[in-house]
């Protein structure tokens, strides 16, 4: 996770370009364009149309960075505006169905373990192999877009459960509900494919933050 220097180098950036030095607006950005654009992909399903989103997400960054204020982290916030630009454009498409924000969890349902180890945590020389890499990123983008969503932010952007929760304007518990089920259904994806290659699953997830 960035560190609180990292935090330090952003909010310092911000006033300079505040104050008019609108060139450090890169160097600003720039550690975030990898995240921005794999979530608007999330979304989009193309490249083309995920690079549209990205590149309009940084031109309304700039326009509005002004009312930035601080309460969350820079690159949470961009990832806000990379999302509502996303639901605004499938909106106006009307061609892909965007799920409801607020699908309430059965509370009463029980709360089966999730098999699935955390996947940073897979021995390197498994996560070298190609093949390997190739079965995770396949399986991530066989999740329902829900799932996919806080998958990606919580486990791969490494955001936290509070930061999730702001970005895609559910609640925190709900987060951590589809993060769970998320990862269930990582396992059943998952798990045939990992046996062939001799990786063994774990039994317990580690603890959620």
């Amino acid at each position: 996770m960035r560190d609180s220097t990292d935090n330090e180098k952003e909010s310092e950036l911000i006033a300079a370009i505040l104050a008019g030095n609108t060139e450090l607006f890169h160097q600003l950005i720039l550690p975030h364009e990898r995240r921005v654009y794999m979530m608007a992909l999330s979304y989009m399903k193309n490249q083309e149309d995920a690079e549209d989103v990205a590149q309009e997400t940084f031109i309304r960054a700039i326009q509005h960075l002004s009312k930035f204020r601080g309460d969350s982290r820079f690159g949470t916030w961009l990832i806000s505006i990379a999302l509502n630009e996303a639901r605004r454009r499938l909106r106006r498409r009307a061609t892909i169905r965007v799920s409801p924000l607020e699908d309430s969890p059965d509370e009463s349902s029980p709360a089966f373990p999730a098999l699935l180890r955390d996947w940073r945590e897979l021995p390197s020389e498994v996560l070298e192999r190609k093949e390997i890499r190739k079965l995770i990123a396949r399986a991530v983008n066989m999740l329902p877009d829900i799932y996919q969503q806080v998958f990606l932010l919580r486990e791969v952007e490494e955001l936290d459960s509070h930061d999730t929760a702001v970005v895609l304007e559910i609640s925190i518990s709900l987060v951590k509900v589809r993060l769970h089920r998320a990862r269930m259904m990582l396992q059943a994806l998952l798990a045939p494919q990992f046996a062939k290659h001799h990786i063994h699953l774990h039994e317990e997830v580690p603890s959620l933050q």
